[in-house]
């Protein structure tokens, strides 16, 4: 019983785990097209929207293999069961053309459990880096690390908050409009001298001269 429970438990582990690759896959491969094909009008919010799309997905899969339910996948071992040069279709198609065959030449590479020998030198040798640097000049490095990054965050929030008040001037409502302005401009400038209308109301002015009242 206890065996079925372990594989039970681990096929619900793996089934949840190969979920959250393919959705991380296929945020990989939309951004990359992003980057190829749209770049020109791609604009750096929406960047910004797809790097926390995937870091999002990157910590459901850490979520996912620490959860306690989780079996250690690292006490696990995958053995190949049948090794053939030739062109399996099934295994075309379940990883989507790129691996034609499970041949013997491919195996030690598919099933490989430890890094690249090359990337495991450049590692050691970093390793070895590491390891012969004091701590007073390790911390030292840090704190100089930190001053430029944060520095670097100030720059990227002000400009962040400069963008965003320029957008929230630009979203503001117009209170004049422009079309009105130059019909006004327009009516002036086209108005025709206008001459004075005759008064319609006639007036007779007799000189007041000063007659003796008796005469």
């Amino acid at each position: 019983m206890s065996m079925q429970r372990e594989e039970k438990a681990l096929d619900a582990a793996l089934d949840a785990f190969s979920q959250r690759l393919n959705d991380l896959k296929q945020s990989i491969g939309q951004t990359l097209q992003k980057l190829e094909a749209g770049h020109e009008h791609m604009s750096w919010p929406s960047l910004l929207d797809s790097f926390a799309l995937l870091s999002g997905q990157l910590n459901n899969l850490l979520r996912v293999l620490k959860n306690e339910k989780t079996p250690l996948l690292r006490n696990r071992v995958t053995l190949p069961l049948l090794l053939s040069p030739e062109r399996d279709e099934q295994l075309v198609r379940l990883t989507e053309g790129r691996v034609p065959a499970f041949a013997h030449d491919l195996v030690p590479h598919y099933l490989r459990t430890k890094h690249d020998p090359m990337v495991e030198e450049r590692l050691q040798m970093v390793e070895s880096k590491a390891a012969s640097i004091s701590a007073d000049a390790a911390q030292k490095q840090v704190t100089a690390m930190n001053k430029v990054v944060n520095n670097l965050l100030d720059t990227i929030q002000q400009s962040r908050e400069d963008w965003e008040s320029e957008s929230a001037r630009a979203q503001l409502s117009q209170t004049s409009s422009v079309a009105d302005t130059q019909q006004l401009i327009a009516a002036i400038g086209t108005v025709p001298q206008v001459n004075k209308a005759p008064s319609s109301i006639k007036t007779n002015i007799k000189a007041n001269i000063q007659t003796h009242p008796y005469k």
